[in-house]
């Protein structure tokens, strides 16, 4: 794999971006669905790769097709190694650039939704890896550990789906791969239809405190597009050029951080193999001796660490405004869209057809869950505005973050209740953990070594606590037993 193939590669990759978001403005259909462009941009480069075009090589006689499509099968290699890489990237920024908060306000403030966000993330668990053994391990000789395929395609979106291949791949389930890609574009295409439906009906039956009237979303805004009248800034200036590129100096923060994560992973192994581990070897019950369970440990977590520890240095060292976060965040959206971009262009389309019974079912479970969580069990929890602040819990847990800022701009589009502030601070309680955080990294390679039961307890002991903590507290606050603070930052009711 010469640098030039590289190269090619990434500049190909760039191309197909550029027509998925041409496609985006030009498309009405596909502007009504509020699809990212870099979906679009995936679905295209799939579509002209060996699993579509590839096979158009017989029945057209077109023999260039037969070596992989549009593109060659090296570019399309080069391209399935990106998303380990870049989600590495997308972790590392979640944190820099926003000065950690007091634990208290967190608490107080976001407790509700931090209750709603770890139910989202275990009940995944729970119902992927029960569905897992009592259906489609009898039914299809399904590996129970596809039923964490919930938690990593639906709250962990197509960033962690893919930057977890490595996993899989070590683990020996390569085709859990594809799946989760596949049901991550399932759950983000069911999160919009439907969270911007239950925002209407929600209007309709006066459960939005915010929003009287459902707002239609100007044309440009549905294209994707800023108005020459709109002023938006994609970073602040934090050094002098003339010393150094501010995008240099970020980039570069990244870097440490990243560096941090790896210094922790390489310690952990290290520890590991001195005290109970065998290096490339699974503990099993047959006898086996040895465990090694860290070193299955993606980077990507420990980055998400790196990234938290270089935040809070420069919390304490007064140095805060060295780092922005809306450049963190660009840094972040880059190496996310190419991600997102290069993991769907390189699915298996002949894995998912072998394996569409288990994609079916625990995309169809996935999606009722959620959807139950959202109606049923959040206006039970969350005390005030429990839809805008339960909309953004909602398209998180079925697609990205950015879905459930999406929708929430839909439910409170001027920011005029606490939702998007209890949303941020929830988040850091709840990303070091779910949705790509530990328990993610780590829930593959412990049910590897000893056990679906080793993660399914624990899940369904953090469900039932969560989802009763949190309806303690909202009857507590309806009593008058407690204060909600985020009845005391109303601004519009």
């Amino acid at each position: 794999m010469s640098p030039d193939a590289i190269g090619f590669a990434i500049i190909l990759l760039a191309a197909i971006m550029l027509a998925g978001k041409y496609l985006r403005v030009k498309v009405p259909f596909i502007q009504k669905l509020l699809l990212p462009s870099a979906i679009i941009a995936g679905v295209l480069g799939l579509a002209l790769g060996p699993q579509v075009a590839g096979r158009l090589a017989g029945p057209t006689g077109w023999s260039w097709l037969e070596s992989g499509g549009v593109f060659t099968d090296e570019i399309y290699e080069i391209w399935g190694s990106l998303p380990g890489l870049l989600i590495t990237v997308v972790f590392a920024t979640l944190f820099l650039g926003s000065r950690i908060p007091s634990p208290v306000r967190v608490a107080r403030l976001a407790g509700p939704q931090i209750s709603v966000g770890i139910a989202y993330g275990s009940g995944q668990y729970v119902v992927g890896i029960l569905l897992a053994l009592l259906v489609l391990g009898p039914l299809f000789g399904v590996d129970p550990l596809l039923g964490a395929l919930i938690e990593i395609a639906f709250e962990g979106g197509h960033g962690t789906a893919g930057g977890m291949t490595t996993v899989f791949e070590d683990i020996g389930i390569p085709e859990a791969a594809d799946l989760a890609l596949a049901m991550a574009t399932v759950g983000l295409v069911s999160a919009i239809i439907i969270g911007v439906a239950v925002i209407n009906w929600g209007v309709r039956t006066g459960r939005t405190r915010v929003l009287k009237e459902v707002s239609h979303q100007s044309r440009d805004e549905l294209r994707g597009l800023y108005t020459d009248s709109e002023t938006v800034y994609a970073g602040r200036m934090t050094a002098r050029p003339g010393s150094i590129e501010p995008l240099t100096l970020h980039v570069a923060v990244v870097g440490v951080a990243i560096i941090l994560g790896w210094l922790m992973q390489e310690a952990m192994v290290a520890v590991e193999d001195a005290l109970w581990g065998q290096p490339d070897a699974l503990w099993t019950a047959d006898g086996g001796e040895g465990t090694t369970l860290l070193g299955y440990v993606p980077l990507f977590p420990l980055a998400m660490l790196g990234g938290v520890l270089v935040q809070v240095v420069l919390d304490r060292t007064g140095n805060t405004h060295l780092i922005d976060h809306e450049m963190m965040k660009r840094i972040q959206g880059l190496a996310l869209d190419i991600l997102i971009v290069a993991a769907l262009s390189s699915i298996s389309l002949t894995v998912i057809a072998d394996y569409w019974q288990t994609f079916l079912v625990l995309s169809v479970a996935g999606v009722a869950f959620c959807t139950l969580m959202l109606l049923f069990f959040t206006p039970r929890i969350v005390p005030e505005f429990w839809l805008e602040r339960g909309i953004a819990d909602f398209g998180q847990s079925m697609g990205v973050t950015a879905t459930g800022l999406a929708l929430l701009r839909v439910a409170d589009p001027h920011d005029e209740s606490p939702a998007l502030e209890a949303f941020g601070y929830k988040q850091l309680v709840f990303e070091p953990f779910f949705g790509g955080g530990l328990i993610t990294a780590i829930s593959i390679p412990v049910m590897a070594a000893f056990g679906v039961w080793w993660i399914l307890a624990p899940m369904a002991v953090v469900f039932v606590v969560s989802l009763t903590a949190g309806m303690i507290y909202h009857r507590g606050v309806r009593a008058g037993r407690w204060s909600d603070p985020a009845a005391e930052m109303t601004r519009s009711s």
